[in-house]
């Protein structure tokens, strides 16, 4: 048993773009379980956009990601000690025990994983990403087969998900994602009809050419741009489901170009929290594990090593360049 474990934590708050600065990493004496409690050895750590704004003291959906604590984020370990009865040593779990190698808990809000599937999908495909995906798809955008959806961040854990849900609703799916690599595994991989690349120069002539019938439904994580593009492609009636706004992650403002469709196309724009809706978790996580399970579902990770690496790889994550769901493995 190890004596000492590390840990990160916000240390400021950044101005602008995050800087390494903002982070501490600190070692701590392990402390002594107590009747009713685990702990549990983290080996994975999800790394998030909506950290970034968690950083921020501005209001929004959260309370502020609290200064010199652990910062905030999900986990997947394995119990290595227990006084709880109905957890043993071994068991793999899933939590929020935020950037640290180390968790202790009474088991509440704990998820046990299955032995059979990656522990690190727990955090992607099986996670807070999936079911974010399988919402707003299901729940919100609700696509009949035929119509035209777009997803932007496409190849991201969220919108690679997206995309693919709503390609098994018989959908015409289009990606917006940033590079030919992405674009070429948004559409080989993850099965899109098209997937526009919008680093080039040409990007908006590309996606009026995709989408040639109109845009029916938005799967929205970015915002800016690209979303001004969607909005004035769209089809009566249509809907989007604003998922994220990574364009402005950093206090950049989001001007909206195009609200005039907002009423001439009479579209529905809804925002949303999946962790506001737990009563949905159920039904969607046990969707996508089968999905998952009949590799039906695909996901790729990028994966940074040692706890250490976390803020650099959160930094790379809010520009882009990691390649479907970015995790630190410990």
């Amino acid at each position: 048993m190890m004596n000492t474990y590390r840990r990160i934590v916000l240390a400021q708050r950044p101005k602008g773009e995050i800087a390494s600065e903002c982070f501490r990493l600190e070692t701590l004496p392990v402390p002594e379980l107590v009747p009713g409690q685990i702990l549990v050895k983290n080996h994975y750590l999800s790394l998030d956009p909506y950290m970034r704004g968690r950083m921020s003291g501005r209001k929004s959906y959260a309370n502020p990601q609290p200064l010199n604590e652990t910062m905030i984020g999900g986990t997947v370990g394995e119990v290595i000690a227990s006084e709880n009865p109905q957890w043993k040593i071994g068991d793999r779990v899933a939590g929020m025990f935020g950037w640290s190698e180390l968790g202790i808990s009474d088991g509440q809000g704990l998820r046990r994983i299955s032995a059979d599937i990656p522990a690190s999908a727990y955090l992607g495909i099986l996670g807070m990403p999936g079911m974010t995906a399988w919402y707003g798809i299901n729940q919100i955008l609700k696509p009949v087969a035929g119509k035209t959806v777009v997803i932007s961040s496409a190849s991201g854990a969220v919108g690679g998900t997206a995309g693919q849900l709503a390609k098994r609703l018989g959908c015409r799916v289009v990606g917006i994602a940033g590079g030919p690599e992405k674009c070429a595994y948004v559409q080989q991989a993850l099965g899109f009809d098209a997937c526009i690349d919008y680093k080039q120069a040409d990007w908006k002539n590309a996606f009026a050419s995709a989408t040639p019938d109109g845009i029916d439904a938005v799967f929205e994580n970015v915002g800016g741009e690209i979303f001004d593009a969607s909005l004035a492609r769209m089809n009566p009636f249509g809907r989007i489901a604003l998922c994220g706004m990574i364009s402005g992650y950093n206090g950049e403002d989001i001007p909206i170009l195009n609200s005039r469709a907002l009423l001439t196309m009479r579209l529905m724009v809804q925002g949303f929290i999946v962790t506001e809706h737990p009563e949905c978790w159920p039904q969607g996580l046990s969707e996508l594990e089968v999905l998952v399970r009949d590799q039906q579902l695909q996901f790729r990770e990028s994966v940074s090593q040692g706890l250490e690496s976390a803020p650099e790889a959160l930094i790379g994550l809010l520009k882009g360049r990691n390649f479907g769901k970015q995790l630190v493995r410990f």
